[in-house]
């Protein structure tokens, strides 16, 4: 039962190291596919067998899997042996865990069905990790690798939609050196104020912007992201036929009422 104390916080830091991870291998140009171009190698284990492999006296080693994919994390015995923090994840695919941080028994699971796009992105994070800092061993038979070690159609949806995720997330990524997120306060005596910095929503840029309420293709809502004003549109670098207002006249914003057109701050009374 000792194993099992604090669940939260440690399942909180580990989808904090997840998020890292993910936008660590994003900021470098990560490529989705590439992670699928290299399959795990060595020997098949069932369930059973790799159940022997929780780092115990007298048991054979430390193993743990995800995906299906089956790796020897002896060298983190501190973290994934009895006792450790991750011990719950050593001997059995507990592919959902890595995804949500649900270190009780119904998260230790190798289900990942109904997990978000975010979610899925980390699954393919922890794989990269384990991949370059741990041996592989080889496969687990059961719910990704049949008993002649091909892939089922589970692995094959679960690798489908998280290289989908991956690209949702690359493309909001995108989307927010666009359009970084403005700064907000709000009081009860002055309303709501926006404003734009070079630092504002966590981008650092050499532009400032003005505000804009931004709508998203089919969603009702907006939020308010600084915009550039001069220079060509966004994705038009080596344009020379523009109009020099930079992605003023994107589509999906629209101004303020009550705030100056080139403002870089607006307030919204009560």
């Amino acid at each position: 039962a000792a194993q099992w104390r604090g669940p939260m916080r440690r399942g909180a830091a580990v989808v904090a190291l997840l998020c890292l991870g993910a936008a660590c291998l994003l900021g470098r140009g990560f490529e989705p596919r590439a992670w699928l171009l290299l399959p795990p190698r060595g020997r098949l284990l069932s369930a059973a067998e790799l159940a022997r492999y929780r780092g115990a006296g007298g048991e054979p080693g430390l193993y743990l899997a995800v995906l299906g994919r089956v790796f020897d994390v002896e060298r983190g015995r501190k973290h994934y042996g009895p006792g450790g923090a991750y011990s719950g994840l050593a001997g059995t695919d507990a592919t959902r865990a890595f995804a949500t941080g649900d270190f009780t028994p119904a998260g230790l699971v190798d289900d990942v069905s109904g997990l978000s796009p975010g979610e899925l992105a980390t699954i393919q994070s922890w794989l990269s990790f384990y991949r370059d800092n741990y041996e592989p061993v080889g496969k687990l038979v059961g719910r990704f690798y049949d008993e002649n070690g091909a892939p089922t159609e589970a692995l094959r949806q679960a690798e489908a939609a998280i290289e989908e995720a991956l690209k949702v997330k690359a493309e909001s990524q995108q989307r927010k050196q666009q359009f970084p997120p403005c700064n907000s306060e709000w009081s009860s005596a002055k309303g709501t104020r926006f404003w734009c910095s070079k630092q504002s929503g966590g981008v650092t840029r050499d532009w400032t912007g003005v505000p804009r309420k931004l709508y998203q293709p089919g969603s009702r809502g907006s939020h308010c992201v600084c915009v550039r004003t001069t220079g060509p549109p966004w994705g038009q670098p080596d344009s020379t036929e523009h109009s020099n207002r930079g992605d003023l006249d994107n589509p999906h914003l629209e101004e303020y009422e009550g705030c100056h057109p080139r403002a870089e701050q607006c307030v919204l009374t009560v």
